[in-house]
């Protein structure tokens, strides 16, 4: 093969980073391929803009990258991307697509064509620790406190209640720790978290999104208090990320936390973690009446639409999801996304809960595939974010915002919730 570079725009991640380089160096040995791999780590705003934003797919600055859910309707309709059908019929990666859950193929699916190759995965969830839940001594102080006993919250009102109780910023422990930076992800993230599990919808029959609900005021006036809640909170909230957070708790700075399925393997694979083998998980808190629900986020691997590479970007994508691969990416400390990484038995004795992965992906939601998806995005942290900044009711806020959202939002018949 002819000397060169190939880019590929890689989601700011040391475990996707160390992987990735991995699977490039193994693929090269493996193919005779000459050309050097160029990986830019990313955040998620940086990311998006040079991909998308700034048409890197499209006029070939990026031969891979990696795409979020949230944002493969917007590329695709775009002309973004490469539609990998013709490539997958000519030679399919290993077990296509039954290796794969069926909530991990959809999105990527537009008509006949496909987007892109699951890459990362693992739905929202509470992420504890069950070293603390199970201690006795804490077992009897709580149940002398408050008369019940100490158990992993079901109801959103037990889990203020336990957070408070964990809180020890003398020990450096935290009742729990958020994503609250604002960067139009991560309180989007928890807002829909908190309408689904109180019953409420985010969008309409007719397809357009739909903040202005009491439910959605009843989840926002909570997500806003808890945020400001010093009793129960990580100091360092406002300003952690999902990554941030989540390694605030593999830390042991937090009793639990709401995020995302990855966090919780990371604590039992990276040297930084100082909760190996005490961690478990759970079902999303939910209010009495309703049921738990949870957000099915992944990560693909997509190809540019003017990729000089074209082939051979979809020769590595092939090579990188391998079943050996996808559990050698879990190992690094990502999240695999065939079947038979979910149940190895060799990962499940590192990791003990990774098996219920398989469980959460039945209660979890997807959000609207919108092409205009990360304006909409933008409205609605706004709102989260002047909701714990300010005392301007919720309601009024989900009002101001739902103007907004109807000025850009058109009815559809695409995939909504």
């Amino acid at each position: 093969m002819s000397a060169g570079t190939i880019r590929i725009a890689v989601r700011k991640f040391g475990p996707f980073e160390s992987a990735l380089q991995k699977f490039w160096d193994e693929f090269c040995d493996h193919s005779g391929c000459t050309l050097k791999a160029e990986m830019v780590p990313m955040d998620l705003d940086d990311l998006h803009s040079s991909i998308l934003e700034n048409n890197g797919l499209k006029n070939g600055d990026w031969d891979i990258a990696h795409v979020v859910t949230d944002w493969l309707y917007e590329a695709w309709t775009n002309g973004a991307l490469l539609n990998l059908q013709p490539y997958i019929a000519q030679k399919p990666p290993d077990d296509f697509p039954n290796g794969w859950s069926s909530s991990l193929l959809g999105m990527q699916q537009f008509g006949d064509a496909v987007a892109g190759l699951p890459f990362h995965d693992g739905p929202e969830c509470l992420i504890y620790r069950r070293d603390l839940f199970e201690d006795s001594t804490e077992i009897q102080n709580f149940h002398e406190q408050y008369g019940r006993p100490l158990q992993v919250p079901q109801t959103w009102d037990d889990f203020l209640e336990v957070a408070r109780f964990f809180h020890r910023p003398e020990q450096n422990l935290y009742g729990t720790v958020f994503a609250g930076l604002p960067d139009g992800h991560n309180t989007v993230f928890d807002f829909c978290l908190q309408l689904w599990t109180r019953g409420g919808e985010l969008t309409a029959p007719d397809g357009t999104v739909n903040i202005n609900t009491p439910a959605a005021a009843e989840g926002l006036n909570y997500y806003k208090n808890i945020l400001r809640d010093r009793s129960a909170v990580h100091p360092d909230t406002m300003q952690y990320e999902s990554v941030a957070s989540g390694m605030a708790f593999a830390r042991g700075e937090a009793a639990m936390m709401v995020n995302w399925f990855g966090f919780a393997s990371m604590c039992e694979v990276i040297d930084e973690s100082n909760v190996k083998t005490k961690v478990d998980i759970a079902p999303i808190p939910c209010t009495p009446g309703n049921k738990s629900a949870s957000l099915n986020v992944y990560w693909t691997y997509t190809i540019g639409a003017g990729s000089k590479h074209k082939q051979l970007a979809y020769d590595f994508i092939r090579f990188a999801t391998t079943s050996r691969n996808d559990k050698l990416l879990t190992l690094e400390g990502g999240i695999g996304c065939r079947i038979s990484t979910w149940v190895d038995g060799g990962i499940n004795a590192i990791i003990p809960y990774y098996h219920k992965l398989e469980q959460l992906h039945q209660s979890a939601r997807s959000l609207p595939q919108k092409g205009n998806w990360a304006q909409i995005a933008k409205i609605i942290d706004e709102v989260v974010l002047q909701a714990i900044n300010t005392d301007i009711p919720a309601a009024d806020l989900l009002a101001a915002g739902q103007e907004k959202i109807n000025q850009i939002d058109k009815p559809t018949h695409g995939n909504t919730l």
